[in-house]
């Protein structure tokens, strides 16, 4: 065999090791990227929203009921089903529906979608929830029809909302504050978004800031949504760190009492799946909120509705 023949066997071996190499990193990154969404997925709140388990619906299937002021919503399928989830959607789409309020073909969200957070997160977090997504079992179960008032029927009326109460966020951190401030403000004000329901709401349904954080009467399923800012009296003022983050990782308070409600899915669903060092970012924001006085519920009462 030549010396030509030779080099170009050794070139084509090269080649085809490196081609391999760089298709091993990118699977590589790809499975990142979705163990990454799979956790975000948790953050977000995301299984308590979307998935019926009182009525044994399958995963991400959507048909949870949401009793509000404003009428009853249900969850929407977000499997990749291509006729009844979001199997259809590109990932562009679905950034928009986040970032926006809108999904595909101008359909304007409802804000009881916490898309007002959501439009806060991280470019990078929204690809990779939209990786993990891409890997749920698709379910055929059909998007539920919200039950509301004439005058909600018309998603016009999202738009107007829109034009009037949204606008686009982009989460910036405070360099005056601590990186795990910081990654707690992201969370608790992005991606998890309680201020989403324990923030009250003004007669059009936007948020009264206000009063950020200090509780509502008139909560998702129309159930009270307590004070978590740190008020001494009607907040978690009283509870020590410890506490918090005893709570949110197992559901019970100081009183050796549990979480009930929608509050007991949220952290079986969802926080209690969480590091120890998000929670513990979780914690050292809420601790730093301004306190503020709105006696909605205390934590320390046993009530269904309790934080």
């Amino acid at each position: 065999m030549s010396g030509g023949g030779r080099g170009a066997r050794l070139a084509c071996t090269l080649f085809a090791a490196l081609a391999a190499l760089v298709l091993n990193q990118s699977a590589f990154a790809q499975q990142d990227l979705v163990q990454r969404g799979r956790y975000l997925l948790r953050a977000a709140g995301c299984i308590t929203c979307h998935t019926d388990s009182e009525h044994d619906g399958a995963f991400l299937a959507g048909g949870r009921r949401f009793e509000t002021p404003f009428g009853t919503f249900y969850s929407p399928n977000i499997t990749p089903d291509k006729l009844h989830g979001i199997g259809a959607w590109t990932g562009a789409q679905f950034v928009t529906a986040l970032r926006h309020g809108i999904g595909p073909g101008w359909k304007y969200y409802y804000p009881v979608f916490p898309y007002p957070a959501f439009a806060a997160m991280r470019p990078e977090d929204m690809r990779a929830l939209w990786a993990y997504l891409r890997t749920v079992p698709p379910s055929a179960t059909p998007s539920r029809n919200h039950e509301l008032p004439w005058y909600m029927r018309w998603r016009i009326v999202n738009w107007g909302w829109q034009l009037l109460f949204f606008h686009t966020t982009t989460f910036r951190a405070d360099p005056t504050r601590s990186a795990l401030w910081n990654r707690g403000a992201y969370l608790v004000r992005a991606l998890a978004h309680c201020g989403e329901c324990h923030t009250p709401r003004t007669s059009f349904g936007s948020l009264d800031w206000d009063m950020a954080f200090a509780g509502t009467r008139n909560g998702p399923e129309n159930n009270a949504v307590p004070n978590i800012t740190p008020d001494p009296e009607t907040g978690i003022g009283s509870w020590s760190r410890a506490d918090l983050l005893e709570y949110l990782s197992s559901g019970m308070r100081p009183d050796a009492d549990f979480a009930g409600g929608m509050m007991a899915d949220v952290i079986d669903d969802d926080l209690s799946h969480l590091r120890h060092d998000d929670l513990e970012a979780i914690v050292t924001y809420l601790l730093a909120l301004k306190p503020i006085h709105n006696p909605i519920s205390r934590p320390s009462r046993t009530t269904e509705d309790d934080f």
